[in-house]
């Protein structure tokens, strides 16, 4: 009644509500379903704090298909209505960002979300909440991968039913950028939910948090490159308490690729940063390429010593390390399985109960691409190296005082390859109580 009041006396009302579809209008200024804009990007301008976006089903690719959206208000995003908007269901009417090939020139490096001017470097309390509620992302459309041919060893590609072969070296043409990223810290709450974010080829969300809770669940993350969750914290060497939280759970976490091919480093499904207290629980880490959980980053001691990192009631399968902890006295990481959690120190995990390894014959193990799972199973890195100390070219070297030169050559069997959007959704509600539940 005040609004209606305030309005009719003239005065202008912030709308609280703006609708979007693939089927809207350029124009339109997105107060009703019937006036729908066509575009995320223009509500979000129009939009001030506390409002939220309904975004009908369809592929959404920001202003004039540039690939991104910029989000600077502390809005609600809320994917997966149907197009008159009667009904929600984000597993039936999908609301996507699937940028391809042609967005490669117009998306430099944002992410295909990028939250800006959401810092606040004297904010005491949180300044809002950021909403991102069930939009399905997946770069594999816009990222270089080999073909999918298996009848060349360079492809790395096990076989015809896989849809592409290896990702491309991290140079160019291939992109580096995030699926979710800040510009600069983020002074406030943060939800993400009912999302997937899948084939980044790099991170799947990544951002810094100033203060505020962080709450992501029933996620899918899958076939990231570095790693799916990266989210520190801002801490000063003075402080002694940490002012953000996240709270980690319900997401199935699968097939981190490591930063390169040579499967050296990175590959993590959620890496704990310094500068954030966390709580993972009820989550699938399953075939990550380096470690399932990280928790390698030491922050400052008077920090350090109220750090809490809790790690409790998830599953694991298949992870090339469960929990990766920095060196014990060597200079390798030490690398825990889940069956010797309770080994850990109290300090680095005070929670720690209720993981468990998941069987091979589990239900759940079955809604896994086979193929994609075989391949993974039997990856294998092969190195060559080729140097001859008369060749004609060392030769000229030495007369030279130059160096000497060698080749090395690295294949792998598979290595970030694409995984099937479609076949990704299937991770939702496929093990009850634990992973991506289906939206309610």
């Amino acid at each position: 009644m005040l609004a209606l009041a305030l309005a009719t006396a003239g005065v202008c009302v912030a709308q609280n509500v703006f609708y979007v579809s693939t089927n809207g209008s350029a124009r339109a200024d997105g107060s009703a379903p019937d006036k729908a804009m066509k575009d995320i990007q223009k509500a979000i301008d129009n939009a001030t704090d506390g409002a939220t976006i309904r975004i009908a089903e369809g592929n959404y690719l920001g202003k004039l298909d540039a690939g991104y959206i910029e989000i600077n208000k502390w809005i609600t995003l809320e994917g997966g209505w149907n197009s008159d908007f009667t009904q929600r269901d984000p597993l039936k009417y999908i609301t996507k960002m699937e940028p391809g090939e042609v967005q490669r020139g117009t998306n430099g490096v944002k992410g295909l979300i990028t939250l800006s001017k959401l810092d606040d470097v004297m904010a005491t309390q949180p300044k809002g909440t950021l909403t991102i509620d069930g939009i399905m992302f997946n770069y594999g459309l816009e990222n270089s991968y080999k073909p999918n041919d298996p009848s060349d060893p360079r492809n790395g590609c096990p076989s015809k039913a896989f849809e592409t072969g290896r990702m491309e070296d991290a140079t160019p043409p291939q992109l580096n950028h995030q699926i979710i990223k800040a510009d600069g810290s983020v002074a406030g709450n943060v939800i993400i939910r009912n999302c997937l974010f899948a084939n980044s080829p790099y991170f799947g969300i990544q951002f810094i948090s100033r203060l505020g809770e962080i709450e992501i669940s029933n996620c899918v993350f899958i076939s990231n490159r570095y790693g799916a969750v990266r989210i520190g914290g801002s801490s000063k060497a003075n402080d002694t308490q940490y002012k953000t939280h996240v709270n980690f759970h319900h997401n199935t976490v699968a097939f981190s690729w490591c930063r390169d091919k040579e499967m050296g480093d990175m590959g993590y499904g959620y890496e704990f940063m310094t500068g954030a207290n966390g709580d993972l629980h009820h989550n699938i880490f399953l075939c990550n390429n380096y470690a399932a959980i990280a928790r390698t980053h030491t922050d400052y001691p008077n920090l350090e010593k109220n750090r809490k990192t809790n790690v409790y009631d998830n599953l694991f399968f298949m992870n090339a390390a469960d929990l990766q902890l920095p060196p014990s006295g060597g200079g390798k990481w030490t690398n825990v399985p889940v069956a010797r959690f309770e080994e850990v120190d109290e300090a680095i995990l005070p929670k720690y109960e209720g993981n468990k390894e998941l069987t091979g014959d589990d239900a759940f193990v079955k809604v896994i691409d086979q193929d994609y799972l075989k391949g993974f199973a039997t990856l294998k890195v092969v190195s060559s190296q080729s140097f001859d100390a008369n060749s004609a070219a060392n030769l000229y070297r030495q007369a030279h005082g130059m160096n000497m030169q060698g080749s090395e050559t690295i294949r792998v069997s598979m290595y970030g390859n694409r995984y099937d959007f479609n076949k990704a959704l299937l991770f939702f509600g496929a093990k009850n109580g634990y992973g991506a539940q289906k939206s309610k």
